[in-house]
Formats: C-alpha cells, sequence, structure tokens
C-alpha cells in the first residue's frame, strides 16, 4: 500500500512540476528553465545526500553496465519534452499520453528483460489493461 501511495504522490509532483516548468519556460526559455530544473534538482539531491547517505563518489565509477549513469542526461530530455507536451497538449492531455506511453515502455522492458529487469511472462491481463488505457486516452483525446 505505501509503495501506491508514493507512486500517487509521485504522479502528482509530476503534474505540477510540469505545469511549473511550463510557465518558467514562457517566461524565459526552454534551455534556461531546464537548466534550471536540473540544477536545483542537483543541489537538493546534494544536500539530501549530505546530510543522510555519504555513500562514495567512487561507488559511481563501479556501475556496471556504464550506460546506466546516462539517467541524468534523459532527465533532462524528460524535463524539455514535458515542458512542450504540456505546452502544446495542455496539462491534462499532456499527462495522460506520457503516462500511458511510460506503460508501454515499461511493460516492453519486462517482457523483453531489458536494462538487468528479470524478465516477465507476457500477460493477456496486462495488454487488456494497457489496450483500455489506449482507448481512454483516445476518449480524452476525443473532441
Amino acid at each position: 500500500m505505501v509503495g501506491f501511495l508514493i507512486a500517487a504522490l509521485s504522479g502528482a509532483l509530476m503534474s505540477i512540476q510540469g505545469v511549473f516548468n511550463t510557465q518558467v519556460t514562457k517566461q524565459s526559455g526552454m534551455w534556461l528553465a531546464s537548466m534550471f530544473v536540473q540544477l536545483t534538482a542537483f543541489l537538493v539531491c546534494l544536500g539530501a545526500w549530505m546530510i543522510k547517505e555519504r555513500t562514495p563518489i567512487q561507488s559511481l565509477l563501479a556501475v556496471q553496465p556504464k550506460y546506466m549513469l546516462l539517467g541524468g542526461v534523459i532527465g533532462a530530455f524528460i524535463t524539455v519534452t514535458v515542458i512542450q507536451a504540456m505546452n502544446s497538449l495542455g496539462p491534462a492531455k499532456a499527462v495522460l499520453c506520457i503516462v500511458v506511453v511510460q506503460i508501454l515502455v515499461a511493460y516492453l522492458i519486462e517482457l523483453m528483460g531489458l536494462f538487468g529487469v528479470d524478465r516477465q511472462p507476457f500477460e493477456w491481463r496486462k495488454a487488456i489493461g494497457m489496450a483500455i488505457a489506449l482507448v481512454g486516452l483516445l476518449i480524452f483525446k476525443w473532441k
């Protein structure tokens, strides 16, 4: 149950952040706003690491495979694409589309066992659930 509450909080924060970032972008610029978002995230993480964790920085050198360290690079593009999607579609449509695609890609990662994730068997109920999500997206988009 705690995991679902944390996921719900994450979803709410992502939606709010997307709206905030879109408004900042309108008043500054895409890359400046994205840089500020990533910089403030870095500062928060640095502070939390210094207070709570203190794992040696060298432990990052041991991460294998090395491409797993690209999360921050991907995060920068996530920030930019969320801002652009919200600006062109509006918050609700953008988030719905983002979430549906997240579900599809995550399920494909599980099915194929990509990126070190344990491979999972195909399940019709999950495929039907994703189909319903896609139909929901189409209904939401429909005028």
